[in-house]
């Protein structure tokens, strides 16, 4: 029998206030899915919206873009690591592979991937897509598609 989750959610984030509770929206959505891509132009807010999943999913860490590191590794109350992406500097998916990028994804834990479209050909099948839109100053439109 087909899974009839549904495989798209819109959510709208009218401030900063709301993005605890619109965080805890986007975990209960993306079910088992462990692999995130974040996208949206610079100052959508990726990062901040993964610092408050982060919180949401217990990490006591402060979350921070890896974008000189590539990746950061946070740990949660329960012992989960989560890894964080940002692929923003890399010349080529050569370097991504250099740093192991399949083991982090194919590890049982979740991977939040900002700037995907710079490896896109190593991404796992099973993914979500959550996509940030600037409506206003602080509000933004939330896109989730779960792939896979």
């Amino acid at each position: 029998m087909a899974n009839s989750a549904p495989h798209f959610k819109q959510i709208t984030c009218e401030n900063i206030e709301k993005i605890k509770a619109v965080a805890g929206e986007i975990i209960s959505f993306a079910d088992e899915h462990l692999t995130w891509l974040y996208k949206g132009e610079m100052g959508a807010g990726k990062t901040t919206l993964i610092s408050a999943v982060c919180d949401q999913l217990g990490v006591q860490d402060h979350v921070s873009s890896p974008t000189f590191s590539i990746v950061n590794e946070y740990l949660t109350e329960n012992l989960q690591t989560i890894y964080h992406f940002d692929f923003y500097r890399i010349k080529d998916e050569e370097e991504a592979i250099d740093i192991g990028i399949n083991d982090y994804f194919y590890s049982g834990n979740y991977s939040f991937i900002e700037w995907p479209s710079k490896i896109q050909s190593l991404i796992p099948e099973r993914h979500l897509e959550v996509s940030i839109q600037i409506i206003g100053t602080e509000e933004r439109l939330i896109d989730l598609i779960k792939n896979g």
